[in-house]
C-alpha cells in the first residue's frame, strides 16, 4: 500500500526496495543535496546468528504515521522531497528493509531531516520486527509472542 502527497511518497509492502527508483522520486530542481538511510538485514544480533527478519505492519496506520512524519520533516527542515518506505514479510540477510530519503537545498538540512525521519519512523510507526534465529526460533521486538493485537490486516 502506498500514499503520495505532492512532495512526498510513502510505501509499506512486501516489494523489494529499489534504491535507484526511489532516488528518482527525490529529484527536485531546488535540491542541492539528497540524504538517505537504507536499513538492511544483518546476520547476527546479540551474538546470535540469524537467518533473517520478519516484519508485520498495520499498514493504513503506518502510512498515516509516515504522512505525519513526512509533513513534519517538510515543515521543520524545509526539505523539498521526502520518501519513506518499509517492507513487510520475511527478509533474508542483506535485503533492504527500510528506506528514508530526503532532498533539501543544502546538506545540513538533508542530513538532519534524514536522521530525524528514521528515528521517528522507528519510534512511532506501527511496524513490528521479529528476529529469525538459526535454530528456528524467533523473537518479536516489544512483544514475546508476536506483534501487539496479532498480525497485519
Amino acid at each position: 500500500m502506498e500514499a503520495e502527497g505532492g512532495r512526498a511518497w510513502y510505501h509499506v509492502g512486501p516489494e523489494a526496495i529499489h534504491v535507484g527508483d526511489l532516488l528518482g522520486r527525490l529529484a527536485h530542481p531546488a535540491a542541492g543535496g539528497q540524504a538517505l538511510f537504507l536499513g538492511v538485514v544483518r546476520q547476527e544480533l546479540e551474538g546470535r546468528p540469524t537467518r533473517g527478519l520478519e516484519y508485520e505492519a498495520y499498514t493504513p496506520m503506518a502510512l498515516a504515521e509516515f504522512q505525519r512524519i513526512g509533513g513534519d520533516l517538510l515543515a521543520e527542515f524545509g526539505v523539498c522531497r521526502v520518501v519513506l518506505v518499509h517492507r513487510v514479510g520475511r527478509l533474508a540477510i542483506g535485503e533492504a528493509s527500510v528506506f528514508v530519503g530526503v532532498a533539501a537545498p543544502h546538506r545540513p538540512e538533508a542530513f538532519a531531516a534524514c536522521r530525524t525521519g528514521i528515528d521517528r519512523l522507528k519510534a512511532t510507526a506501527p511496524i513490528f520486527k521479529a528476529e529469525l534465529w538459526d535454530d528456528g526460533s524467533r523473537r518479536w521486538h516489544g512483544a514475546p509472542d508476536g506483534p501487539p493485537m496479532g498480525g497485519s490486516p
